[in-house]
């Protein structure tokens, strides 16, 4: 049975063909294919306005993103086969790049999965679904999951912005199995004890990972600032490495508890210290008291959510960076992150430039970074790329 149709606007089908696969509400021809009779997670045939297939596509019409191509076909039937067929290409590469089950298994677009995510933490299976097209389906994906990989429990994480958008409740839940405890992952040479139900997002972020061991391997003899240091990604494998000391700054209690004990789990709680503050007010304080240290991370959480929050955001990732860089020993190490896509990388290079010249210091690239390979990039949706992070070497003016 052939699917409803949308029609496109004259020429508004370039970034689909392109290789994009969203469209935008704004890009459909109403009179043709009025949005109203469509409901949340239907699926249809997106066509062009010369009649022309681009795919089949679910669609939400009080969604900004209305349509989000699933394949090139028209009429594609998406039962638990699409997403076993989808799935298995996604684990067949994650496979090739890690010899552990620790990894982002599905990672929306890029894997052909529009509105889910996956974070694979041994037997146990993280799923973010941000859309109704994928709500409406969840079933048939949590089958072929089940079939593919047999975990001992699948968790729904709920609790985001996007969900609210699409209509979609945002409660956390134990879909399947039962979740053991504790839930232990490992990750450069550390082992970590994870809260998927409290924690955010999925519950970890392996997004550093690259990033997170190019730091331990200059760690051996520096003191070390991890600054949003969620559960200690960063700064456990530091002190692993053989840092003097790692001093992990968030304003999270639960999160810094749980940190402390990853250190315990990886014996290295005497190196390391855990303060509850805000970054800001930290950053302010240490440079009060004249606190230096060699190595600093600065991995903080996205400040520029939406496209019209960017001067606000800019300018907190400017203060953030100027701070650091005032707190940082002679001849030490700035390790700048960012996972705001809207702030590009030219952006956070400017920030560092600009930071370092303000308060007469001398800084260089020696290494940079973005999400790691389990993150694949599409390069036809940039949305796609959003981690950019630099390792700088900050001496004296020359």
């Amino acid at each position: 049975m052939a699917h409803p149709e949308i029609y496109l606007k004259k020429n508004e089908d370039k970034r689909l063909r392109k290789g994009h696969l969203w469209v935008f509400s704004n890009e459909v021809d109403t009179k043709r294919s009025p949005l109203e009779q469509f409901s949340a997670g239907d699926l249809v045939q997106v066509k062009s306005d010369d009649g022309k297939v681009l795919g089949t596509a679910y669609i939400n019409p009080q969604a900004l993103i209305c349509a989000r191509l699933l394949s090139r076909k028209p009429n594609l039937k998406c039962g638990a086969n699409f997403f076993k067929e989808r799935l298995t290409t996604a684990l067949a590469l994650r496979e090739k790049l890690f010899d552990k089950p620790f990894y982002r298994l599905v990672f929306g677009e890029s894997d052909g999965l529009p509105g889910l995510v996956i974070d694979r933490f041994g037997p146990v299976l993280s799923v973010q679904i941000t859309t109704a097209g994928i709500e409406q389906r969840k079933e048939s994906l949590f089958a072929a999951l089940i079939e593919l990989l047999s975990p001992e429990a699948i968790i729904l994480k709920n609790d985001n912005s996007q969900r609210q958008q699409e209509g979609l409740s945002l409660e956390s839940e134990l879909a399947y199995g039962k979740l053991p405890e504790p839930l232990i992952i490992e990750e450069n040479g550390a082992q970590f004890k994870i809260d998927i139900l409290g924690g955010q997002k999925t519950g970890w972020f392996y997004d550093h990972r690259s990033s997170r061991a190019q730091l331990a391997g200059i760690a051996k003899n520096q003191r070390v600032l991890d600054l949003f240091s969620y559960t200690g990604a960063w700064g456990i494998p530091a002190a692993l490495a053989g840092a003097l000391e790692v001093t992990c700054v968030d304003a999270s209690e639960s999160a810094l508890a749980l940190a402390a004990d990853n250190a315990a789990l990886n014996e290295v709680q005497d190196k390391m210290r855990f303060v509850r503050s805000d970054v800001f007010e930290f950053l302010k304080q240490a440079r009060l008291e004249n606190q230096l240290y060699d190595i600093i991370v600065l991995d903080p959480p996205a400040l520029i959510k939406r496209k019209k929050d960017f001067k606000q955001g800019y300018e907190a990732y400017r203060r953030l960076n100027h701070l650091a860089l005032q707190v940082l020993s002679k001849n030490g190490i700035l390790v700048s992150a960012s996972c705001s896509h809207h702030l590009s990388r030219e952006n956070l290079h400017e920030i560092l430039r600009s930071s370092g010249r303000h308060i007469d210091r001398h800084l260089v690239f020696f290494a940079g970074g973005g999400q790691g390979p389990d993150h694949p990039i599409d390069p036809a949706a940039p949305e796609t790329e959003y981690l950019k992070t630099f390792f700088c070497s900050v001496t004296s003016s020359l």
